[in-house]
């Protein structure tokens, strides 16, 4: 019986830890009193436990339950709510009508839980759960009442309906007098014994049916008479529209299907399958748990509600009632964090800000360090709510106690729309907007922007170098102002395959349906993720020709395959949240055994390669789209940069060349690197920069640069992932972008491109490096000369954790590398890279020198080609007697000097005053500027060194 009472009767064998009910095995119980010991620990830690506490008491006390129901208290499932404040927005309600039954003498008083018990008094399962609630408010309970509403057929036969009559006059009439309820519980056994089954009954049975419900009456201080008088006007066809407007709104308001038996409380909707049954203890723990949880903090507040211009007559138990079943459910529906923060314990007199008063509806707590980069966020979230919502708010400052560095080093605006951003006079939209005052004039700051993740945002209009500012420098009025604009969005998901890990290397397309490829991409290893630039619109997504197709299909809604032919996904773009899209491949019948990448290396793989009958994973792709690489208009970003072949007398395979740049400075080496390739060969050269960082200049200079000198260029974009470790540094996060996304930031139809720093000038024909065999590696650099002694104090490699990482390798530099992306690919480099970041990134103290220190690691995995060091000459590492065989120079910095960039230029490379000349002038000639005569060529390396201060440090390693 105490198994029954407690409602385990069901469960063949539980273990009750601390009352709570828990599987018996032995994992479910170690788990079990993990959960518990941290839960006394904290209580011991707030001094809410001590020696004489008798913890069993305490926590059954607290949180117990009288009787334990899967549906209602564990953990089957997410509990089913509606909002019953929806149905009473019109002028009528099936809720108006209800009268409720109460326990004995509460009727008075007010009862904050609300059971509407749904019935189909047809069936006998809805008359054991009205019985059940009949036996509930027997029982007594002093704070729930509970009403009726008939989910039933309305063609029932005529006792039925009856039976629903008279339950509805008891209850209307009668709910006050003591027995009702017991005469309506001998009303059910008389109905469910007798009159229950319509094949049993005739034309005579109905007189007999009335004269035993009298008899009842009588019996239990009813007035017979009186349910006579009533069921005189009894009308069947009334009866059946009534029952039919209660199915309605059950079935509209409710969520249930018509004969559908279930409990709500207060919004709460409980359902009973065949095999589910609910007894009166259930509903006192339903009525339990929904007042401890949800009910009880909407009392306090309904009574301390002043209610004005509401006539005090309307006010009664069952006005108030109501409302607290209306606000309860509605408040229900919402989607509540499992998360919870313990405000109580903080006292915080000397740290704390209150603002508002105690009259406000809603109060915000919230606990900042102020110097964190959350709080710059929130700092003007909280400024809005204030201005808009009025709440009562307490603002705890919660700084780190000590500190080493300081953690803010920006100027922060969050900017939120607010209805300040619309005029009040006219239609006029004047937009959020960040404003910054009192700002520095002698410090160089840089301007970014903070945006939603699905957005791509670039600069459209900026006079000033955006990376370099320096407001002292700007005139009298000291103001600078930007416009950046939202370019696109970005289209990310997860592919899968089911039982197995990602497909990574798998290759999607995105197009229309008049252009199927209009991106593409590959899915990574790390969670399937994959990501395209769209714009709002219709797209359709699907494996690219080639290996993808042959080995997978996409996986249909329901995991159903239609057949043997590759599918496409459907994905509408229809706001500006961007869109997450989950995925699902299959093998084709025969090929689950075979891998989607070639992992061998042998040399007779590289053997074909070199022999140009590459039989690799994405032949097919590339001979389907080797038409795009050369002038594709779908593969084009920008109009006017297409250059035939012919055009300035360039003929033979097009050299890919990429390379990145930030900032005015760096846009004027990489305009001298573009004309310094373009005067060294006679073949088509196309080049690719990363978007994120040009400047509005650089996109207007460089269409016209292309078309005069007669070279491609692509402008490519990739949004870092939101699970990948992110650098804060803008800097940083340029190094990151020259190595972490090489396989997924270029058109899949690429084959090979050589990366080229901006600040470099070649000055031999690429085309030979292009050429070159790497011997099958997917990276190629140069290796760090060794020649200048004078730096061998700055060789780190040399020494401590590279020399024993390297392990006889050499340490190469990044200003120049080539990546043969066919192989990148087909051996999942880019997942291997992003691997080794996302390890030692978390380290401030690892990757100092990012895109250099990263492939250098990895190399053990990542094979790395060692280009012939002519390749690759500087100053400050090579020294001054192997330049004249140097085929490009890098103006890297040299940790002794700090030579200005623009001195050492003019200084180390000849021909550098002439390119810088010309590139100004045709970008001059493009923005309508004026421009000054070149320069003559600065001083002597000796003569340099005279002038600077020799402030070296051991520090600074980076070569930029």
């Amino acid at each position: 019986m105490f198994v029954f009472k407690m409602g385990l009767s069901k469960l063949k064998c539980c273990l009750l830890m601390n009352g709570i009910v828990r599987d018996s095995n032995e994992e479910s119980l170690i788990n079990a009193m993990n959960d518990e010991l941290s839960r006394i620990q904290e209580q011991v830690y707030f001094g809410q436990i001590n020696s004489r506490t008798d913890v069993l008491d305490k926590f059954l006390s607290e949180s117990g339950c009288p009787r334990y129901n899967p549906q209602i208290v564990g953990s089957k499932g997410k509990p089913k709510f509606t909002s019953l404040s929806r149905s009473i927005v019109g002028k009528e309600s099936v809720l108006d009508d209800i009268s409720y039954l109460h326990s004995p003498n509460t009727l008075d008083d007010v009862k904050p839980v609300t059971h509407l018990v749904v019935v189909d008094v047809a069936s006998k399962k809805g008359m054991k759960l009205l019985r059940e609630g009949l036996q509930y408010l027997v029982g007594g309970s002093k704070i729930a009442r509970l009403g009726i509403l008939y989910n039933m057929n309305s063609s029932v036969d005529l006792h039925s309906l009856l039976f629903a009559k008279i339950i509805e006059i008891a209850t209307s009439s009668y709910s006050h007098k003591q027995k009702v309820l017991n005469f309506l519980n001998h009303l059910c056994s008389l109905y469910e014994n007798e009159y229950m089954v319509p094949s049993s009954l005739t034309l005579e049975s109905t007189p007999v049916f009335m004269e035993k419900v009298y008899e009842l009456a009588d019996a239990n201080g009813l007035p017979s008479k009186s349910f006579k008088a009533a069921l005189l006007d009894f009308s069947v066809s009334r009866m059946k529209d009534h029952l039919s407007k209660v199915a309605q709104f059950i079935y509209w308001q409710l969520g249930l299907e018509y004969g559908v038996n279930a409990v709500i409380t207060n919004g709460r909707v409980m359902l009973f399958g065949d095999e589910s049954t609910i007894l009166s203890h259930d509903l006192y723990l339903l009525e339990s748990v929904e007042f401890k949880l949800r009910v009880k903090h909407v009392v306090e507040i309904v009574e301390e509600a002043k209610w004005q211009d509401i006539d005090p007559d309307m006010l009664t138990s069952k006005f108030i009632s109501d409302v607290i079943m209306f606000v309860s459910s509605s408040m229900a529906m919402r989607e509540r964090s499992s998360e919870s923060a313990r405000f109580e314990v903080l006292s915080a007199r000397q740290s704390a800000v209150l603002l508002g008063t105690e009259d406000s509806i809603i109060h915000i707590d919230a606990v900042l360090d102020p110097l964190s980069p959350i709080s710059q966020k929130l700092s003007s979230v909280l400024r809005v709510l204030g201005k808009y919502v009025q709440p009562s708010m307490r603002i705890v400052l919660n700084p780190m106690n000590s500190l080493v560095d300081i953690p803010l080093k920006n100027y922060y605006r969050y900017v939120v729309p607010t209805m300040d951003d619309f005029s009040s006079i006219d239609d006029t939209v004047n937009g959020p907007k960040a404003f910054f005052a009192n700002m520095p004039l002698s410090k160089t700051l840089t301007m970014n922007l903070d945006v939603p993740e699905p957005w791509l945002v670039e600069p459209v209009i900026a006079i000033h170098d955006l990376d370099n500012i320096l407001l002292e420098n700007l005139g009298d009025s000291r103001t600078l102002q930007a416009v950046f604009e939202l370019e696109a969005l970005v289209l990310t998901g997860h592919c899968s395959e089911k039982d197995h890990d990602p497909p990574r290397g798998l290759q999607l397309i995105l197009g229309t349906k008049t252009t199927p490829h209009l991106v593409d991409t590959l899915v990574m290893a790390n969670l399937g993720y994959w990501q395209m630039k769209v714009s709002p619109g219709v797209w359709y997504l699907q494996l690219a020709p080639g290996r993808s197709s042959e080995l997978y299909l996409l996986e249909e809604d329901g995991d159903e395959i239609k057949d043997q032919r590759p599918l496409s996904k459907r994905i509408t773009i229809n706001d500006l949240r961007g869109k997450v899209v989950h995925l699902g491949v299959v093998k084709k019948k025969g090929k689950e055994h075979e891998n989607l990448l070639v992992t061998s290396d042998n040399d007779s793989h590289l053997e074909e390669t070199k022999k140009g009958t590459r039989t690799s994973w994405n032949s097919n792709l590339l001979k389907w789209a080797s038409g795009f690489i050369g002038g594709s208009d779908h593969l084009k970003k920008s109009q006017g940069t297409s250059a035939e072949h012919g055009k300035g007398g360039r003929h033979g395979k097009t050299i890919n060349i990429f390379s990145i740049a930030s900032g005015h400075l760096y846009e004027r080496f990489l305009k001298i690197m573009i004309l310094s390739v373009l005067k060294n060969c006679d073949r088509p050269v196309k080049f690719w920069f990363i978007k994120n960082y040009l400047s509005p200049q650089f996109k207007d200079v460089i269409p016209k640069m292309a078309e005069e000198y007669g070279f491609e260029y692509e402008l490519v974009t990739y949004k870092w992932p939101t699970w990948l470790h992110k650098q804060k540094e803008k800097q940083r996060i340029i190094w990151a972008y020259k190595i972490l996304f090489l396989d997924v930031i270029f058109p899949l139809s690429l084959e090979k491109v050589i990366f080229v720093d901006a600040d470099q000038i070649v000055r031999a024909d690429m085309g030979e490096l292009y050429d070159m065999d790497i011997k099958g590696r997917p990276l190629a650099y140069t290796p760090f000369c060794d020649n200048n002694k004078e730096m061998d104090g700055y060789r780190f490699w040399r020494q401590g954790f590279w020399k024993e990482h390297l392990r006889g390798r050499p340490y190469h530099i990044s200003a120049l590398y080539v990546v043969d992306l066919v192989k990148f690919r087909e051996t999942a480099a880019g997942d291997n890279l992003r691997v080794f970041y996302e390890t030692l990134s978390k380290d401030p103290n690892s990757l100092a020198n990012l895109d250099q220190d990263l492939p250098n690691y990895a190399q053990h995995q990542v094979p790395i080609f060692s280009l012939p060091q002519e390749w690759l000459w500087c100053e400050s590492w090579c020294g001054n007697s192997t330049k004249t065989k140097a085929k490009t120079i890098d103006l890297c910095n040299n940790p002794m000097t700090k030579e200005p960039k623009l001195q050492g230029a003019r200084r180390i490379v000849p021909e550098w005053v002439d390119l810088d000349f010309e590139a100004r002038r045709f970008t001059a000639k493009i923005l309508g500027e004026e421009i000054d005569e070149p320069q003559e060529p600065v001083t002597s390396l000796g003569e340099s060194q005279n002038l600077i201060t020799d402030n070296s440090s051991k520090e600074d390693k980076s070569e930029l």
